[in-house]
């Protein structure tokens, strides 16, 4: 109704108006039977009364749907019987069923870049597999140089393929149970070379009883980013990089604490924005800036929370908040 209103305003004032200037020059040139001037005025502002209201009735659905906007298809709003608003009706049928029919398509070619994807992951991961058994069963200084690219070529594919998937990530993704000490020691394990060839050394300090509801799959790709930015940040210092988790009320935090370079305190806002790298970018070459954003993209996705503390020189910590969590106690 007020939508209506506003959009005639304008026709009742100068309707209004004009009976007015009728009047007006008829009193001007002399005519003074009031009454007949007053019926006169009277009947145009019933018959302008008369049209408003016709166009209300024949507009009403039209300006409800303006009104209040929905997200159901043109046509399955009320139709109209006004020809202006038929017709815009008309025109959005037509250009929803084009909107449709792209978004068909897009969905399409995206289904088929992410089957590409993951087949070109599975067939790389095999040679690269190859290669990795090849070099341990060969006693030669110079593979310590091939296994450290073949782990930053398995981590460079493992990013590819979970950036992938992050579009069909409710397909993907089964919450469960996990112990955390013990999820926490495995992707260490699989990070092992990397610590020793960085000359920087893992420490866990998680009670066995602290689980916490999430998607280990994905979850393990988390810790692997986070331990792979302090690692890579850490390298070379003979530190420790510590793993710990506490209680926060109902919530288990987990922590990763490096004593590494540390972040500007200028880019700490921007750090989980893609392809961020900043100042420390500039110094190590490798960084793609994708590492934390696809963190906090699947934490956001698993309703964890995400956060990041850090000091130029002394190190970063980065805080995973799992929330409404108990520890093994009180589940006995």
């Amino acid at each position: 109704m007020r939508l209506f209103i506003k959009d005639h305003l304008s026709l009742i004032v100068f309707n209004i108006i004009q009976l007015l200037v009728v009047l007006m020059v008829f009193w001007f040139d002399g005519y003074d039977h009031g009454w007949t001037a007053f019926y006169a005025f009277f009947l145009g502002a019933f018959l302008l009364l008369c049209f408003i209201l016709y166009r209300y009735f024949t507009l009403r659905s039209y300006y409800e749907s303006l009104s209040n906007p929905s997200v159901d298809p043109p046509e399955a709003r009320p139709k109209t019987i006004a020809a202006v608003p038929a017709a815009l009706q008309r025109l959005l049928v037509v250009q929803f069923q084009h909107y449709q029919g792209k978004l068909r398509v897009w969905e399409r070619k995206q289904q088929e870049h992410l089957t590409f994807m993951n087949h070109w992951v599975h067939q790389m991961k095999t040679p690269l597999s190859v290669i990795e058994l090849i070099v341990q069963n060969t006693d030669d200084p110079e593979n310590e140089s091939i296994s450290e690219e073949a782990d930053r070529l398995r981590q460079g594919l493992d990013m590819v393929l979970y950036m992938a998937r992050l579009e069909t990530f409710a397909q993907d993704f089964h919450v469960e149970q996990i112990e955390l000490r013990k999820l926490v020691h495995e992707v260490i394990q699989e990070n092992k070379r990397s610590f020793i060839r960085n000359y920087v050394y893992p420490a866990i300090e998680i009670d066995e009883r602290y689980k916490v509801e999430s998607d280990a799959k994905w979850l393990r790709f988390m810790l692997q980013q986070i331990l792979s930015n302090a690692i890579k940040y850490s390298a070379g210092t003979r530190t420790q990089i510590k793993v710990n988790a506490y209680e926060k009320g109902s919530d288990i935090v987990l922590t990763v604490r490096d004593q590494g370079a540390g972040i500007p305190k200028t880019d700490l806002t921007r750090v989980f924005q893609p392809f961020f790298t900043g100042e420390n970018g500039r110094v190590y070459k490798e960084s793609t800036g994708m590492g934390l954003y696809l963190v906090r993209t699947i934490a956001e996705k698993m309703q964890h929370e995400v956060a990041i503390e850090s000091v130029v020189g002394e190190g970063t910590i980065v805080y995973i908040t799992f929330h409404n969590t108990m520890h093994q106690t009180m589940l006995d």
